[in-house]
């Protein structure tokens, strides 16, 4: 059975796409995680016993064990999904994305190439290294306008300088040394499973239980919305199809604002909880400090990845929220578990 190691697979992202390729692809997966805060084994136990998965408990930054997994495993693929990811954590300890966004993107990077190197012909062929990215390299839009594929990068965010150093290594592993590297750039992912510290689970989670809804800044600040199932195939779909050294956005075609975002919240809350003593949840809304250096708008071009391989999100994001409250509200105990730890949904990114 072919194999493919997938790094950061018990986070948010990486255990959608993980679960999602256990259920619908043949090839087996080798799960290497290092379960920081926002790695959860809860949401890989619908396939904690399939024969197909095997989860590895360690850091990307570790090339001993890198290497191990690459001799052993002789991964056909590389899908690079483990990293640092909350801005405004960037914001309090910079120095963990540099490490992990960086410094361990670059050495499984280096491991891969050396484990290309020694592949047969039609192996070495077959072989590729897809880095999963963020749109937040390219810095903040206008009133109009998308990112595109050739936007120049700006990272505005210590998260986002570190996401954009990461990218630029990749694309230069393929431009000096010929590896087959792959690259997408998504936008803001929501969806069962996330950790609750990111605006749409917060916000589910508060309206449910009373408390209050934080709204950076004017609520003004406008994000492309993509379902992280979409996204998971939009992956798929760039690891078959696409050929060496691409680079591909991957968006829902959805951008809000951030105070349209907790209006529609408040109001699925309200419809699929009917009875909440504090309802309506809009009077939860409360306006805080804004975020340091907030860029105020993405979105996402994602023309590219429909013209040449056919994907199209499948998701509109009215379905997509009814579907993630629908799930928060059906799984207290994943949350429980998940915020029993140190993060409490306190306020992070003051600096």
């Amino acid at each position: 059975m072919a194999t493919i190691l997938v790094t950061g697979g018990a986070g948010f992202i990486g255990g959608c796409f993980v679960r999602q390729w256990i259920a619908e692809e043949q090839d087996a997966v080798v799960n290497l995680d290092k379960l920081t805060y926002a790695g959860n084994l809860d949401s890989l136990e619908p396939i904690a016993k399939n024969s197909k998965h095997k989860f590895v408990h360690g850091d990307i930054a570790d090339r001993a064990l890198v290497n191990k997994l690459l001799v052993e495993h002789r991964p056909r693929a590389i899908v690079n999904f483990a990293a640092e990811s909350h801005v405004d954590r960037s914001i309090d300890g910079p120095g963990a994305f540099v490490q992990t966004n960086v410094v361990g993107t670059f050495t499984v990077l280096d491991a891969a190439r050396h484990y290309w190197k020694s592949l047969p012909a039609g192996e070495a062929e077959k072989f590729r290294f897809l880095h999963v990215s963020t749109d937040e390299v390219y810095g903040s839009l206008g009133a109009t306008g998308k990112f595109l594929e050739t936007t120049p990068y700006s990272p505005n965010s210590p998260y986002s300088a570190s996401k954009a150093s990461s990218d630029h290594f990749v694309r230069a592993y393929h431009h000096t040394f010929g590896l087959p590297i792959l690259v997408t750039n998504c936008s803001n992912n929501y969806g069962p499973y996330q950790f609750p510290e990111k605006l749409i689970p917060l916000m589910i989670l508060n309206a449910i239980e009373g408390k209050p809804l934080p709204v950076y800044g004017d609520g003004q600040n406008i994000r492309d919305w993509l379902f992280v199932e979409d996204h998971c195939h939009a992956i798929r779909r760039v690891l078959a199809k696409a050929a060496p050294g691409e680079t591909y956005n991957v968006g829902g075609n959805c951008e809000r604002t951030n105070m349209q975002i907790v209006h529609a919240i408040c109001d699925t809350v309200d419809r699929l909880k009917p009875g909440l003593k504090h309802a309506p949840c809009r009077g939860l809304i409360k306006f805080v400090p804004d975020r340091p250096g907030h860029d105020r708008r993405y979105a996402i071009d994602a023309g590219k990845i429909e013209r040449e391989l056919g994907w199209t999100p499948s998701q509109v994001f009215e379905t997509g929220l009814e579907l993630t409250v629908r799930w928060y509200l059906d799984n207290p105990v994943w949350v429980e578990r998940v915020t029993s730890g140190k993060y409490q949904r306190g306020r992070l990114g003051l600096g």
